[in-house]
């Protein structure tokens, strides 16, 4: 049975109701007469966890580029998230970092900035915005089972509800963003599509998450952001971000053989045992509010649809579907949001005619090959991992990274060069520009500091026995 639509009527179909799926939405909202977002689950009235989400239980932080991108696609979403307890975090003048190479200076001008939230209010406030749009309907509890059309077009989708009835929906335009789950691999073959290549790679890494209540307001509280150096035999990270209702997030990383359980009494042990004290003795002064959440499911994960020979018109793929990434690197929102800036840019350009389909495809294969570049580039390297070995380019490439980190812990130039990358708002080749490389040459132009860089006011949280250099730097 098919549903009704009139000939005139432009319908999208958006399969997931993700934070990719919302803002895919937004995307298309000035292209279509209507959009319906197909969710297999039932979506919460409010900023609550959302069934099929289970990376929500660990910290999140909205990267920079993906927050210009969200304003552009959904006006005055950010604003909200702030209004409704989220902050926005300047970098790296609010960051205290300890890399492999040493703890980052929090240099006072700041170029870019995170919003910190837990993924429940961002999810929330991003569907809120989408849903003042009356294009849009929600239809909850029901599955996209198939595609309709062949190799050149896509024209719709067969639905399946909670209680099993199946019906068609047609469409002018499908988008996947169903995560992980994809089943489009597998839809695009039947429809005689082959040749779609893959790309998997495993560090093996497993998170343990806790949310506690912090003994301070979190208003101009640092990102604390302590990275493994698994090369010195240190493999374990962990991290605090400042989220709504003054609350951490905190999230502990660690390889296999070496990490962290679910286990509550564990948890703050295994803080301990990271490569400086200061989450630990942080948490020492908070309140744990939740149980200990823990997944192993942080492989990245790619498929190259834009390399395909044949793409059918009326078909897009974004999200987790296109690519998953290692969590570790926040990268997903940020990607979601500039690929369905990429496909508002090409429907603009376009509209729904021959080819736009793939030409936003492609369009979107650049923020994804980037943040691609930068998980993949990193893991590579890492003594576990699955999927792909470094070769002599990515070593040498490595060690040109590394010289350049270890600069940024005392070069304003250094450590912009290196943010305006890891915030997806320059590509990664802009590290080798003459001027950067110059500066990895000439190396930091300040002293390592000998400790993490605090606030009085920070500090005093830990009972004044972290004494540090200056907290803010000048150029």
């Amino acid at each position: 049975m098919s549903e009704p639509s009139s000939p005139a009527l432009r319908r999208a179909v958006i399969i997931g109701g993700s934070l990719a799926g919302m803002l895919a939405a937004a995307a298309v909202s000035d292209h279509v007469d209507a959009i319906e977002i197909i969710e297999a689950h039932e979506l919460p009235s409010g900023p609550a966890a959302r069934a099929g989400v289970p990376q929500a239980a660990h910290f999140h932080t909205l990267l920079s580029g993906g927050a210009e991108a969200i304003e552009k696609l959904l006006p005055g979403s950010i604003a909200e998230m702030i209004d409704s307890g989220a902050n926005r975090v300047p970098v790296t003048t609010d960051m205290v970092m300890y890399s492999p190479e040493g703890w980052y200076r929090r240099w006072q001008n700041a170029t870019h900035h995170q919003i910190t939230a837990s993924r429940d209010l961002t999810d929330w406030v991003v569907r809120q915005q989408l849903l003042k749009n009356t294009k849009v309907t929600m239809r909850q509890r029901t599955r996209v089972i198939d595609l309709l059309g062949d190799r050149h077009r896509v024209t719709g989708v067969r639905l399946r509800s909670s209680s099993g009835e199946e019906n068609e929906m047609t469409a002018q335009l499908v988008i996947d963003a169903s995560g992980r789950s994809t089943r489009t691999p597998h839809w695009i073959k039947d429809l005689g599509i082959a040749g779609l290549s893959e790309a998997r790679v495993d560090s093996g890494l497993s998170y343990a998450s806790r949310v506690y209540q912090a003994p301070v307001s979190t208003r101009g509280w640092p990102i604390v952001n302590l990275q493994a150096d698994f090369r010195n035999g240190q493999p374990r990270a962990g991290g605090i971000i400042p989220i709504e209702r003054d609350r951490w997030h905190v999230s502990l990383i660690g390889p296999p053989g070496t990490e962290p359980g679910p286990d509550a009494d564990a948890f703050e042990r295994y803080a301990r045992e990271l490569r400086h004290p200061l989450v630990a003795d942080l948490l020492a002064h908070a309140k744990p509010l939740t149980d200990v959440a823990v997944t192993r499911t942080t492989a990245n994960r790619r498929y190259f649809y834009e390399r395909l020979r044949a793409w059918p018109d009326g078909l897009m793929v974004v999200g987790d579907a296109v690519a998953a990434f290692n969590p570790v690197y926040g990268q997903g929102m940020a990607v979601a949001a500039r690929s369905a800036l990429a496909i508002q840019q090409a429907l603009s350009a376009q509209g729904l005619e021959h080819g736009v389909a793939r030409k936003a495809q492609r369009a979107l294969s650049h923020p994804v090959g980037a943040a691609w570049s930068l998980s993949v580039g990193t893991d590579i390297h890492r003594p576990d991992i699955e999927g792909q070995r470094p070769n002599l380019g990515d070593r040498i490439l490595q060690r040109y990274v590394s010289r350049l980190s270890r600069t940024a812990t005392g070069s304003h130039l250094a450590a912009t060069a290196l943010t305006d990358v890891l915030m997806l708002q320059a590509p990664p080749a802009s590290l080798v520009k003459p001027k950067v490389l110059l500066a990895a040459l000439r190396g930091p132009r300040r002293p390592q500091l000998d400790g993490p860089p605090l606030s009085p006011a920070e500090r005093g949280v830990l009972g004044g026995s972290y004494l540090t250099a200056a907290v803010v730097d000048g150029e």
